[in-house]
């Protein structure tokens, strides 16, 4: 059986190899863009903007103007995630092997417990 880690970073590569085959990972005089700091730096808050997009859309119960028969938080969510399975990939990270390792650690953190969360002083949220 495929693990989570490893379907991640498959989707992960698939999602790089969509975007650098659109040329997102060259400028437009072919120029190539990976290891640049600042573009790298974009490339991170374009995952913010994505998340930032879907606040707006959930806010205003709004339907994607793409796909329409979809929520725009729904899309937005999607384009996040999409935007860091290519970064992941991009910077050779295991972004699905991390996922694996914190969902179980946070299984552990006395913070994620639910009679700890209701305690006076607990996490809301």
């Amino acid at each position: 059986m495929t693990s989570f880690k490893q379907n991640f970073n498959d989707f992960a590569k698939a999602c790089h190899q969509a975007s650098y085959s659109a040329g997102w990972w060259h400028d437009v005089d072919g120029t190539p863009l990976l290891g640049n700091q600042y573009v790298s730096a974009t490339k991170l808050f374009l995952i913010v903007s994505e998340i930032v997009e879907g606040m707006e859309g959930h806010r205003q119960d709004k339907m994607d103007d793409k796909l329409p028969h979809r929520s725009m938080i729904e899309v937005e969510l999607a384009d996040a995630v999409i935007r860091i399975g290519d970064y992941a990939e991009a910077h050779g990270l295991d972004v699905g092997g991390a996922i694996e390792e914190k969902m179980s650690f946070n299984t552990t953190r006395p913070d994620h417990n639910v009679v700890n969360r209701r305690k006076v002083g607990g996490k809301k949220y």
